[in-house]
């Protein structure tokens, strides 16, 4: 039998000791690492009763924090004891001006992460106070799942954490809009609190508000100009739900009809003579896919139904099956315009809709005023692949 090394044999001997002495002393010192929870954290929005939220004013101490980040690790506000500056910005991502300060800040983060300021963003947003409605500048909602998409199409250099289920920090802060600066000197005194500059249009500013208020801090020097005033989307508090509920209550309200539509109708609705981007799908009640998208796709004619997009419907079922359509309409609640083939000919249907579809439902297409198709898609779409096309398009855009 082949005798093992001795020299081995007390190297594993050393690392074992290592290893629970290392395990001893995380338990005695009560502390949980940033990683430990980084898999469990399930988000849990709650309703809180109605409050006053007051700024914090200058002078006063930084509120401490504990959030998840958009990964689900946990970050301290004691992870930053050793930076200079903090500056904590609350933002999300629906807000057509919080998108617009993203670059920026961005940039701000690469310029002063050497000169000892620390950068940190929480998204103040309660799920229970946001409306379909208000995201109509963005693809996503505030929710915690969608912050790991937003900061990775971005490439956020900073920590983006979620308090969106008792807004406990953010309440604390009380930022009033999206986005809202704080930042702190070395001991955590709040020295500026505001704007980061006073242009929303990207590419005409440069935090210069924010970025002078650091630098006078780093030079030892007060702020000149410590408090400015904010602009954006308001903060979503929680108790705003009933604002929320009756909105959503009137969308659930408004009829559902369903119209015939003819070989005419087909070619003069797909011409698009509109202002608008038209968003057409063709569905059938046997379809299971078709119902399975419908609601979602319903969502989106709430979302950017205020600005130039109209989502419109096709039932290819045969026209004796109307009532059944509507009915499947009905179930899914589609209160827009929705049409049912009144032919009896399926192929004849398909090559009105487009020469190159092969039939297969669903069908949809994004065609933009004067009938050029910028998007089609054979099958189930995917939804969020469909609203960057639709947001991003010149007709709509991410800003004012």
């Amino acid at each position: 039998m082949k005798m093992k090394n001795p020299v081995f044999k007390h190297l594993s001997l050393i690392a074992t000791i290592v290893f629970f002495t290392a395990v001893l002393f995380t338990a005695c010192n009560g502390k949980k690492t940033k990683t430990s929870v980084e898999s469990d954290f399930k988000p849990n929005p709650v309703i809180r009763e109605k409050q006053e939220v007051r700024t914090l004013s200058l002078g006063e101490n930084a509120p401490v924090f504990n959030l998840p980040d958009m990964n689900g690790n946990y970050v301290n506000i004691e992870d930053f004891d050793s930076a200079e500056l903090l500056v904590v910005v609350f933002t999300c991502n629906h807000c057509p001006t919080a998108q617009a300060y993203e670059d920026r800040l961005i940039d701000f983060t690469s310029d002063y992460k050497d000169k000892g300021v620390a950068v940190v963003a929480i998204m103040p947003t309660s799920a229970a106070g946001l409306l379909l409605e208000e995201c109509g500048y963005s693809d996503l909602d505030d929710s915690f799942e969608t912050m790991a998409l937003r900061a990775k199409d971005k490439g956020f250099n900073f920590p983006y954490l979620y308090d969106g289920d008792d807004q406990a920090v953010s309440i604390k802060y009380g930022p009033t809009t999206t986005p809202h600066a704080f930042v702190f000197d070395k001991e955590r005194k709040l020295q500026y609190v505001g704007r980061l500059d006073s242009i929303e249009k990207p590419g005409t500013a440069n935090a210069d508000d924010l970025r002078r208020a650091v630098d006078e801090l780093l030079a030892g020097e007060p702020v000149s100009v410590p408090v400015t005033k904010t602009f954006g989307c308001s903060v979503k508090w929680s108790w705003k739900s009933e604002w929320t509920q009756k909105v959503n209550k009137q969308w659930q309200e408004k009829p559902v009809t369903l119209e015939m539509i003819d070989d005419a109708g087909i070619r003069g609705l797909l011409s698009n003579p509109s202002e608008n981007l038209l968003l057409v799908n063709v569905w059938a009640t046997w379809c299971a896919p078709c119902l399975v998208e419908l609601p979602d796709m319903v969502n989106l004619q709430r979302m950017y139904g205020n600005r130039k997009f109209e989502f419109v419907t096709i039932s290819s079922d045969d026209p004796s099956k109307k009532d059944e359509a509507l009915e499947a309409l009905k179930k899914v609640h589609a209160p827009i315009q929705n049409y049912i083939y009144s032919g009896t000919d399926r192929y004849k249907l398909i090559e009105l809709i487009d020469e190159e579809w092969n039939g297969g439902l669903p069908y949809t297409l994004l065609i933009e005023p004067g009938g050029n198709v910028v998007y089609k898609m054979h099958g189930a779409v995917d939804l969020l692949e469909l609203k960057k096309v639709i947001v991003e398009h010149p007709l709509l855009g991410r800003y004012f």
